[in-house]
């Protein structure tokens, strides 16, 4: 697969980390887009089908996973992963493990904060993985 011009959908409801994050995938010859919200997160999927969706677990309304499951529904062939800085993250998760690995859905679960050139070696490492 080739990396460059892969459609990243970046999602977190703190704007200037999903612009960071976006203008860092950008400038790694990526086309990286920002979502502020599961909701919007969901509607930019259904019209960009992202090879990646990178999104902050811990958000109001829909979480990193309500939203990364809509969007595999939407999307089977994107890679799935979410990000966190918040140790609360893991109770969320516990929820959903199930779901994902019922529906064979995989996923990484990354921590904030995360160097760029981390951030993007992650996501040429999903790229690489079968779905």
């Amino acid at each position: 697969m080739t990396f460059m011009m892969s459609k990243i959908l970046v999602v977190d409801d703190e704007r200037s980390i999903a612009e960071t994050m976006r203008d860092i995938f950008q400038s790694a010859g990526y086309a990286a887009h920002c979502a502020y919200s599961g909701d919007e997160a969901i509607t930019k999927a259904a019209d960009l089908c992202p090879d990646v969706l990178l999104s902050d677990v811990m958000m109001p309304g829909m979480n990193g996973f309500e939203v990364a499951l809509q969007v595999k529904q939407i999307c089977p062939e994107c890679r799935l992963l979410l990000f966190s800085g918040q140790i609360a993250t893991s109770l969320v998760a516990k929820g959903f493990v199930q779901t994902f690995t019922e529906n064979g859905y995989r996923y990484e679960l990354l921590s904030k904060p995360l160097h760029p050139s981390e951030l993007i070696e992650r996501v040429r490492e999903a790229l690489l993985r079968p779905e």
